[in-house]
C-alpha cells in the first residue's frame, strides 16, 4: 500500500471517529447509561450526572482534535496520491467501513443489504482505481 493511500485510509478512519464521538456527545443519556453500568453501582447517580458533563465536553473535544487530524491526513494523501480521485475513493471507502465498524461495536447498529451492496460496489471502483495504469500523454496534449 503507498503512503497517499495510508494517509487517506488513516484519513478515512478519523472522519469516523469523529462522527462517533458526535453522536456520543449529543447523545446525553446514553453516556450516562454507560457510566452507572460501567461503575457497577459504585458511583451514584449524581457523580454520574457530573461525570456525564465531562464525558460529553470531552467527547466534543475529541470530535474537532480528530477532524483536525483527519484533514491533514487528507492533505498529505492529496499530494502523495496519482490523482485526488484515488485519495478521495480511498478515504470514502474507509470511512464507510469504518463507521460500520464503530457502529456495531460503539451503538449496536446494523447495515441492510442495500448497504452492503453499495459498498461492494464503491470497493470494486477502488480496488479499479488502484491498480489501473496511468495513461501516457500524446504529442499532441498540452501539459497544465
Amino acid at each position: 500500500m503507498s503512503t497517499g493511500a495510508t494517509y487517506s485510509a488513516l484519513a478515512g478512519v478519523l472522519g469516523a471517529l469523529a462522527s462517533c464521538a458526535a453522536k456520543l456527545a449529543l447523545t446525553a443519556d446514553y453516556l450516562k447509561d454507560v457510566c452507572i453500568s460501567a461503575s457497577g453501582g459504585w458511583f451514584e447517580a449524581d457523580c454520574c450526572a457530573w461525570l456525564h458533563v465531562l464525558l460529553r465536553l470531552g467527547c466534543g473535544a475529541l470530535v474537532f482534535a480528530c477532524n483536525a487530524v483527519m484533514w491533514t491526513f487528507f492533505a498529505k494523501a492529496l499530494r502523495c496520491c496519482s490523482s485526488s480521485a484515488v485519495a478521495m475513493m480511498t478515504t470514502t471507502t474507509s470511512n464507510f467501513i469504518s463507521s460500520a465498524v464503530l457502529g456495531k461495536l460503539l451503538f449496536g447498529e446494523s447495515r441492510v443489504f442495500l448497504w452492503w451492496v453499495g459498498i461492494t460496489v464503491t470497493l470494486c471502483g477502488l480496488f479499479l482505481v488502484h491498480t489501473a495504469q496511468p495513461r501516457e500523454r500524446q504529442t499532441g496534449e498540452k501539459e497544465e
